[in-house]
């Protein structure tokens, strides 16, 4: 039975579309037809043959691969994807954590997923998520608000990383900084492909940007933009102390 070989983990709105789309087109990868199997997360209780059969039509010369965001931050995903496939690489992408916040806040307002206006819709968050978490590792299914109301937590970088790096070794790990996969590619493209043991494969002339929003967040107040970012500052703080990745 074929598994993936590798993991794309997130984060949401982070770039895991278009990350799935590059990938797509390189002759040694093997990806579903459809983006995010959710096995890992709401899909589990459908087996590892289920999983499996995703990837029967896969080359033994291709690499299979899962792009799935929710896995960075369901809290039960991370050992059941060590279960299952330990020597997997795990690929993370990770945006400025205001700017992640808000588009996918604006994501699930445009899905019709959020009713409440941007700044009730953040102050109501912890309330919808409390107790998820552990709800989720002892084997709920699902918990909507934890999939769609989660703008905030999901910035929160640090603790879903640490639980990834309690189970799998550093070297199955590459983070990678959102903005650069747009803006440098040309630098990120051959770090991925490396860790992913993939030839050489050249870009598309201009990187598309697949599942972008519609430009709401760019009417945000200013002033919830500096209050997001004092709720975030933990977290700026850890990228850059820890990954040497920062944001302005």
């Amino acid at each position: 039975m074929r598994l993936p070989d590798f993991v794309g983990l997130g984060a949401q709105k982070g770039g895991t579309t278009s990350l799935h789309r590059l990938l797509a087109d390189h002759p040694q990868v093997w990806l579903p037809a459809s983006k995010e199997l959710h096995y890992f997360t709401l899909n589990h209780g459908r087996g590892p043959i289920w999983y499996g059969q995703h990837y029967a039509a896969a080359r033994n010369d291709q690499r299979c691969g899962d792009i799935t965001p929710y896995y960075l931050f369901h809290p039960a995903a991370p050992q059941r994807l060590h279960d299952l496939i330990p020597g997997a690489r795990l690929v993370v992408l990770l945006r400025d954590p205001v700017e992640r916040a808000l588009s996918g806040l604006f994501h699930s307002i445009r899905l019709g997923l959020e009713s409440l206006p941007p700044e009730q819709a953040l102050a109501a968050e912890s309330g919808r998520l409390a107790g998820a978490d552990e709800q989720l590792r002892a084997g709920l299914s699902q918990h909507h608000s934890h999939q769609v109301h989660s703008y905030l937590s999901r910035s929160c970088y640090g603790p879903q990383l640490e639980r990834y790096e309690a189970l799998f070794a550093p070297e199955q790990l590459l983070l990678i900084k959102a903005e650069d996969l747009f803006d440098r590619p040309e630098l990120v493209w051959p770090r991925l492909l490396g860790f992913l043991g993939l030839d050489p494969s050249p870009l598309p002339e201009r990187l598309p940007r697949h599942n972008a929003g519609g430009g709401e967040a760019g009417q945000v107040p200013q002033e919830l933009r500096r209050q997001l970012r004092r709720q975030l500052e933990p977290t700026y703080d850890q990228m850059a102390r820890r990954y040497g990745i920062t944001w302005p």
